[in-house]
């Protein structure tokens, strides 16, 4: 798995979690939900648990204002600290991607559906084909910075539809 969307993904769950767990007075995310262990130098490579897995609708929607809605299911267990997913896009450029929201994982073993949603500022997504890639990610606590722990990832084409 490459470092820059590991890192991104950690980076962005980061910021997910200081937004959860802010005073009640600030906004957090209302909604929540691919397996690796990382150390704090570089991660592992995913592990093939059949038990946990994410998957990403076949079709993305894609409003007027650039706003897009990306959507699948997943499935987690034996989670210790807080889990989220996180999404990505990418339509021109294989090496850039736009992170599109997160939500936050209940990892029972259960299915799950998700849904993240997110502008686009810096460049123009158009209907077409494009690149998703999906992650679930904890925070695991471990003595003081809780580290990131890859419960499942999926990068799959799918198609961007006016929503």
């Amino acid at each position: 798995m490459p470092v820059r969307p590991v890192l991104a993904a950690a980076l962005g769950s980061a910021a997910l979690l200081c937004v959860a767990t802010a005073p009640a007075s600030a906004t957090a995310p209302a909604s929540v939900p691919a397996s690796a262990t990382v150390s704090a130098s570089a991660p592992a490579p995913a592990s093939a648990d059949p038990t946990e897995s994410v998957t990403v609708t076949a079709t993305g929607k894609l409003a007027d204002d650039g706003t897009v809605t990306l959507s699948g299911t997943y499935t987690c267990t034996d989670a210790t600290g807080p889990v989220f997913i996180s999404s990505s896009i990418s339509q021109d450029s294989p090496t850039f991607r736009h992170g599109i929201g997160g939500t936050q994982a209940v990892c029972d073993g259960a299915v799950h559906d998700w849904q993240n949603t997110g502008k686009v500022s810096s460049e123009k997504l158009a209907p077409g084909k494009a690149n998703v890639e999906a992650t679930v990610l904890e925070l695991r606590p471990s003595g003081g910075l809780p580290l990131p722990y890859f419960h499942a990832t999926r990068k799959q084409d799918i198609t961007l539809a006016k929503a």
